[in-house]
């Protein structure tokens, strides 16, 4: 029995040694560059198809090709990746979804070549380049591991990998080249791939699936190790090796025994589940990038053009026939992915998993071989399949509610794997297993038809998940969770209704793909093929159903017309230029186009040029121009006029004499416009006033309201003749906070009363920002109570305060650039359960958007305008608290007086307002009372003239 442990100890060795490497080179890549690497495997793998072809096909010495692969090939696979792939994204922004979808595409582009190359059949003569004694494997594991660990902390180059990580900006402005640094990383972990996939291909199968899937499968040692830690990464690999390699000594019996058996040989698999849903998520950034620019909409004659197309398989028959019904079904599945990443924002590495539990579900229960439930007929047995696997979309959307981005997408991953290993691979589920098509629809071309009435049913419920409100909800979630969360959208109930629908299209479409096929068959689901089918709709575009559809017959007809292994390398290769093309090959090709066209020659109409020719000659005409006319001077390119503005407006070094704030508008009187205001009333001397940010007027303040108790036109939410009556009242009692050892907040109260403005005010770091978010509910306090009115919501989601009516805005504009001005509004009123079908053209109006600007998408629109829309999204819910975040930032003078003017209208109809702010002249001119924050403490309050003047003091004597 002795022998036998250390024996299985030995073997447990061996394999773990193998994973050890996995994990020391993902974590020196990761904490090089930021990236994970998905690709990883698939490095491995071609570097052990290398070596074989240099050993048994040409039959050259084994020590040479070894030096040539992993000291030639290896590392320089890595740094070419790094040069060609991910240094563009680097230079973009590092965004983690474009960086996650290029990763994948490396993978899929690499198995796909291997499979071009060298073919997917598996290959059992590896050559074996360290003897199957652990001890050597183990030693060169230890080497490297304590190698890296001493050279990044005691060398000049660990000193700078560790900046990099901290903070790469910070470390290039410090003379670091970063660049070097990322490609030194990237070379190294290809480096450790090449012999990890080196040592394994012989003691595995070595095919271009198989060996990346197993090498994907250790991420858990990495992942443990919170892709950080050496030690951790190698203790956690040996240990989980010699683990598995010891569970097989036992032999269950009884109805578990198979299930039980599963889990000791698959413990990897099992640690990669704990590591990704139970630990904590590393790289929690945003899940997939807000979009840039606006949704282009489809042709309305791509629709027709489609649909000829997926008709003329009609006229087919034989092998062509028998194919094409593998495309209606693939795009059903692909569909599920447009709800749940197109739509939704969320990455989904698992769809392959719901596919194949629909398709076995349909197959057991059409065999009856489900317990408890009767042999059913396909068509039922499909239907009933979809509504059990439904559910089952809450193993990946229930951690979609707090983890984003890295975290997410290893979570979905790690469900896949674990249902390919434990349900697909296990012969007791899917043994015997054979599938017939419904009763009426034998036939391959009557099978078409059922296929196409299904498609259509999935094209029509991804159409209702894309549209009114709910889609509109659905694309804020994607484009800024937290900006959704603040409009009152629920967003956790809303990531488990896009898994939920995702799984559910996933599983009808896996249902009909093996109906097709007339059979199960667990390799057409494995999780390669969730990557695949990722990488194919988001380079073909996400939030496109035509593009899911394209993407289904893309990747089954050129793997049916050509060699095995064309379509993943043909999405590889689109994937991997998201660098270079960030919008897609749709976007490259039709900013191509525009290039290649010849410049249209534009000028004046003959009416144009007779009123040119009188302004020109007319005396005075300059000082006579219409309002809202551009000055004389050179007229603004788009780009300059919707340029980036500073995130923030820095507080003046020295406060200028101030002029008193002006009264509010008289009820039912238009406030003045700017170019009417003197310098008394705006803050700014008429000479230094500055055109809006987007060229047009700023907005006028509010108009005449329809109704004479309002000055807001009832955009503010009170109708009475008392503003303040009934109002809510917000309260901070007690507020302490603590992150990372550090006091945030320690004891702080505040009270934010109806009709009123308060500001707080206070150097950087002195609290206020996590007052701010304790107040809107995005930060729970580690003691103390947030009362509304009367009750305590300290514990609420921000949703639920902004349906309580506390809305808020961001420094950093929370807007929704997919959706159109109006739709931003209409958003904040449909969340805010606003009855009143007016509420959204109130706000509009009172912020000058009700114009042709509403209907256009806020993608591309500059800074002021974006403010505007926000505050029209959070007043669109009639709150009766308003929080603004340093609403100035990136405003000119005129857009803050404008501002100043709307602010001082709500605070007339009874609006509470809390306004964090840095420009101490707006305070002084705009607030009733101002709070003074140092160190987590208010330490000054009053009204703004005798806390600025008492501050001015203080500095004065210092």
């Amino acid at each position: 029995m002795s022998s036998l442990t250390w024996d299985l100890t030995l073997a447990g060795l061996s394999v773990g040694s193998a994973a050890a490497l996995t994990g020391v080179g993902l974590i020196v890549t990761y904490r090089a560059t930021g990236v994970l690497n998905f690709a990883h495997g698939a490095i491995a793998m071609v570097c052990a198809y290398v070596l074989r072809q240099w050993v048994v096909e040409w039959g050259r010495p084994l020590w040479a090709g070894a030096a040539l692969t992993l000291l030639v090939l290896a590392p320089g696979l890595g740094v070419v990746l790094e040069r060609l792939v991910f240094r563009p994204l680097s230079v973009l922004g590092a965004d983690p979804a474009q960086t996650l979808v290029a990763s994948i595409g490396v993978f899929v582009l690499l198995v796909g070549g291997a499979a071009l190359l060298w073919g997917q059949g598996a290959r059992d003569d590896a050559p074996e380049l360290v003897a199957a004694d652990p001890w050597g494997q183990l030693a060169i594991v230890l080497v490297l591991a304590l190698g890296v660990g001493a050279m990044i902390r005691w060398t000049r180059f660990g000193r700078e990998l560790r900046a990099v990580v901290d903070d790469r900006r910070l470390a290039v402005l410090g003379g670091i080249d970063a660049d070097r640094v990322a490609a030194a990383g990237w070379a190294f972990g290809s480096f450790t791939a090449g012999l990890t996939g080196v040592l394994l291909a012989p003691y595995v199968r070595l095919d271009p699936y198989g060996l990346p899937l197993l090498v994907m499968e250790v991420l858990a040692v990495a992942v443990a190790a919170r892709m950080r830690s050496l030690p951790v990464a190698v203790l956690v690999a040996l240990t989980i090796g010699v683990a598995q390699s010891q569970l097989t000594r036992l032999h269950p019996s009884g109805w578990g025994a198979p299930l039980l058996q599963a889990v000791g040989a698959n413990l990897f698999v099992v640690a990669l589940l704990i590591a990704s849903l139970v630990l904590p998520g590393v790289g929690t950034r945003d899940a997939l990038p807000r979009t840039a620019t606006a949704r282009v909409p489809t042709p309305p004659g791509a629709w027709i053009v489609a649909a000829v197309l997926f008709l003329l398989p009609l006229g087919f028959a034989g092998p062509d026939l028998h194919t094409s019904v593998q495309v209606p079904a693939l795009g059903v599945v692909l569909l599920s992915l447009v709800v749940v990443t197109g739509r939704g924002g969320q990455i989904s590495l698992g769809q392959a998993a719901y596919a194949g539990l629909g398709a076995l579900f349909t197959a057991l229960l059409a065999a009856g071989r489900l317990p408890g439930l009767p042999r059913l007929p396909e068509l039922a047995a499909l239907a009933l399949a979809v509504l059990l696997v439904a559910p089952l979309g809450l193993l990946t959307g229930w951690p979609a509610i707090t983890r984003r981005g890295l975290a997410l997408a290893l979570a979905t991953f790690a469900v896949g794997v674990g249902v390919s290993r434990f349900v697909f691979a296990q012969p007791y589920a899917t043994s015997g297993l054979t599938l017939d098509r419904p009763r009426g629809f034998d036939g391959d071309r009557a099978y078409y038809v059922l296929e196409l009435a299904l498609l259509t049913l999935a094209l029509l419920a991804t159409h209702a998940l894309r549209r009114g409100r709910t889609g509109r909800a659905l694309a804020a979630l994607r484009d800024h969770e937290q900006g959704a969360s603040a409009a009152g959208v629920r967003v956790p109930a809303l990531k488990l209704l896009a898994f939920v629908a995702g799984a559910a299209l996933a599983a009808l479409g896996g249902g009909m793909l093996a109906m097709g096929l007339r059979a199960f068959d667990p390799s057409a689901y494995d999780p390669v093929r969730s990557l695949l089918w990722f990488a194919a709709v988001t380079v073909l575009g996400a939030d496109s159903t035509l593009g899911a559809l394209a993407a289904a017959a893309l990747l089954v007809g050129l793997d049916a017309g050509a060699r095995g292994g064309v379509a993943a390398a043909l999405i590889g290769v689109l994937a991997v230029l998201v660098g270079r093309f960030p919008g897609g090959p749709y976007d490259a090709l039709r900013t191509l186009t525009e290039r290649l066209r010849p410049p249209r020659r534009t000028g004046l109409t003959p009416l144009g040029s007779r009123v040119r020719h009188r302004l020109r000659t007319t005396p005075g005409a300059q000082a006579q121009t219409p309002a809202g006319a551009p000055a004389p001077g050179p007229t603004p390119t788009p780009a300059q006029a919707s340029g980036p503005a500073p995130a923030e407006t820095p507080a003046p070094a020295s406060r200028p004499a101030r002029a008193p704030a002006p009264a509010p508008a008289p009820v039912g009187v238009p406030a003045p416009s700017p170019d009417a205001t003197p310098a008394a009333h705006s803050g700014v001397a008429p000479n230094h006033s500055a055109a809006p940010a987007d060229g047009a007027p700023p907005p006028q303040g509010p108009p005449a309201p329809p109704d004479r108790d309002s000055r807001t036109g009832g955009a503010g939410g009170n109708t009475r003749t008392n503003p303040a009556e009934g109002r809510g009242v917000l309260t901070a009692h007690d507020l302490h906070a603590r992150y990372d050892g550090f006091t945030a907040l320690a004891g702080v109260d505040l009270t934010v009363p109806p009709g009123r403005i308060t500001a707080i005010i206070g150097p950087n770091g002195a609290g206020k920002s996590t007052l701010f978010h304790c107040l809107a509910g995005t930060l729970r306090p580690t003691r103390g109570q947030v009362r509304h009115n009367a009750r305590n919501i300290t514990h609420l989601s921000p949703h639920t305060r902004a349906r309580l009516g506390i809305a808020r805005t961001f420094q950093q504009l929370a807007v929704f650039p997919t959706l159109t001005v109006t739709e931003n509004v209409r958003l904040g009123a449909e969340q805010g359960h606003i009855e009143d079908p007016s509420a959204t053209d109130r706000a509009l109006r009172l912020l000058r958007l009700d114009g042709p600007l509403r209907d256009a998408p806020a993608a591309g629109l500059p800074t002021g305008t974006l403010r505007r829309v926000e505050l029209a999204r959070a007043l669109a819910g009639t709150p009766s608290v308003l929080l603004l975040d340093e609403p100035a930032a990136g405003l000119d003078t005129a857009e803050v007086a404008a501002l100043a003017r709307v602010l001082r209208a709500l605070a007339a109809d009874g609006t509470a307002l809390l306004v964090v702010e840095h420009d101490l002249d707006l305070v002084a001119d705009l607030a009733d009372v101002v709070h003074v924050m140092t160190a987590g403490r208010i330490i000054a309050s009053g009204p703004p003239a005798h806390v600025l003047d008492t501050l001015d003091a203080r500095e004065t004597a210092v």
